[in-house]
């Protein structure tokens, strides 16, 4: 059979099957066909569509988790944070935060609580922290407020951008075996008299239906695990419990710095992160229960209203609701308390949950992206032990990801890593493929031609949003760049102009939920409860 460019020969036995496409499912995918099994992974959408491409971009063993005394998980965190700056070295690097501080008990606090985070790190560590005085806090971030300031708190943390890793190990995993499949949606569980033997999905593309049988099927699918139970058992009890995290972006002129600010204790006893990204300002998040589910969340007035506010304490210029470029909400899957009920997410388990929910089949949820190559390992060695599978070691502590390289002169195309060559080669070959999609962006025409020969990018929205991340920097801009990559897909997929003129109209109906309009009554989208 044959689904989207892939071809499977009929009857496969996988060993394992993976059922989502996010951090935990392609880590997951990577272990088992490192290892040798015959690995298939299908995902709904896009691979990193849902909370994996809409993290704050931190690599980090967690400060917040320290301060709540998670000795454990911040120490493996840190392992993790490192294991994964070598191994996409052209994706993760070190990042200086500042904490700005305006009490001397704050200094004297955090520089002890930072230097057992350095402790803790061990031979993984980014970096020494250290006390800047005013003038030298003020050098690093110009834009902050100086009134009161007494100095701040140097440490060193990892920066990444999370769906470029994440079709970076889709890649991995094809090299070493895996078959992935995305815009493949499960719409039911086989089952026999010894529990769950398959899957039964259905192309969201074509409509097109087929049957996988597997050995062991492991559900990764985040804030939607519970879904796949209900296809098992419809009575079983919820498994998560979302949280939203709002992100907005500014220009880059808030901070005007390369150092990243670090704001430990908001109004609520959140923290809250200004990264520079992709030479734009990300600010976020926020942590919010909610009851629902979807592929497109969407930011509460008062989650924006919260962040921009708290910016404003600490910017010179306190940024306001016109100068977001873009919004975007993520939903991470918390792993829910046994007893139900409590409204904080401080209830709620931010370590990850393995479990064997039937027979034949697992589930993993919570976690973070930076322990997605522990959880994976974990999850492996269960489906090893459940279904009787010849052991064999895991392999991913030191298994570099495509692309993982290191340039050091710069240029915007390191981001692809052992890939840039190639780019440019195409761009070589067609000089009409060094043409801009932007004015006011580095991405030209052929990133769109390399993102959909080899990154499996099917829609406006794939290339736009997970390879090139325009939209989840500037709204505006990503609309106007939709006319010209849908040309270059249809071009490519060779498609009509109905086709092309379509996904135009999805891409901006889509983009306008990423334009800050908080009068706006927008439609919930594929919800479930």
């Amino acid at each position: 059979m044959r689904i989207h460019n892939t071809v499977i020969p009929e009857n496969t036995q996988w060993d394992i099957i993976i059922i989502g496409g996010g951090a935990t499912g392609l880590g997951t995918a990577l272990d088992a066909a490192s290892r040798g099994y015959k690995t298939l992974l299908v995902e709904q959408s896009d691979f990193a569509k849902g909370t994996s491409s809409r993290s704050t971009k931190l690599v980090h063993g967690g400060v917040r988790y320290l301060a709540q005394g998670d000795i454990g998980l911040v120490k493996h965190a840190l392992q993790e944070r490192g294991l994964l700056q070598k191994n996409a070295a052209h994706l993760v690097s070190k990042e200086e935060f500042i904490i700005p501080c305006y009490s001397w008990f704050s200094i004297l606090k955090y520089l002890t609580g930072l230097t057992i985070y350095d402790w803790l790190a061990g031979k993984y560590s980014f970096g020494k922290s250290k006390y800047l005085n005013k003038k030298e806090t003020l050098e690093a971030l110009p834009e902050i407020k100086s009134k009161g300031l007494k100095g701040a708190i140097s440490y060193f943390d990892g920066k990444f951008d999370d769906a470029r890793l994440a079709i970076n190990i889709a890649q991995t995993a094809i090299e070493n075996g895996a078959t992935l499949l995305n815009y493949t949606k499960v719409v039911a569980l086989q089952k026999s008299n010894n529990g769950i033997v398959g899957i039964e999905t259905e192309d969201t593309l074509t409509g097109n239906r087929a049957k996988f049988n597997g050995k062991v099927i492991i559900n990764a699918t985040g804030v939607f695990v519970d879904d796949i139970l209900k296809m098992s058992n419809p009575e079983s009890k919820n498994m998560v419990r979302p949280s939203q995290g709002v992100h907005i972006v500014l220009d880059r002129k808030f901070l005007n710095s390369e150092s990243a600010l670090m704001i430990p204790k908001t109004s609520d006893g959140r923290v809250l992160f200004a990264v520079p990204w992709h030479k734009h300002l990300l600010v976020g998040t926020t942590d919010t229960p909610l009851d629902e589910h979807s592929l497109e969340p969407r930011a509460l007035k008062e989650e924006v209203d919260f962040i921009l506010n708290t910016a404003g304490e600490y910017f010179n210029q306190k940024p306001t609701e016109k100068d977001i470029l873009s919004v975007f909400s993520g939903l991470r899957p918390l792993a829910a308390p046994s007893k139900s009920g409590g409204s904080s997410t401080k209830e709620i388990s931010r370590d990850h949950k393995l479990m064997v929910s039937t027979k034949g089949l697992i589930t993993i949820t919570g976690g973070k992206w930076t322990t997605y190559r522990r959880m994976a390992e974990e999850t492996v060695d269960l489906a090893i032990a459940h279904a009787n599978l010849n052991a064999k070691p895991c392999v991913t502590k030191n298994l570099k990801i495509h692309g993982c390289t290191d340039f050091s002169d710069n240029n915007y195309l390191d981001i692809y890593g052992s890939d840039r060559p190639k780019i440019e080669a195409l761009m070589a070959e067609n000089p009409d493929l060094t043409e801009l999609l932007h004015p006011h962006f580095p991405y030209n025409k052929a990133e769109v031609v390399w993102a959909i020969r080899n990154e499996m990018a099917e829609t406006v929205e794939d290339i736009l949003s997970r390879r090139l991340r325009v939209l989840f920097i500037d709204a505006h801009a990503a609309m106007e760049m939709s006319k010209s990559v849908a040309s270059i897909l249809a071009k490519e997929l060779q498609a009509d102009k109905n086709w092309e003129a379509n996904q135009v109209e999805i891409f901006n109906n889509l983009a306008s939920g990423y334009i800050y309009q908080p009068d706006l009554k927008l439609p919930k989208v594929a919800l479930a409860k």
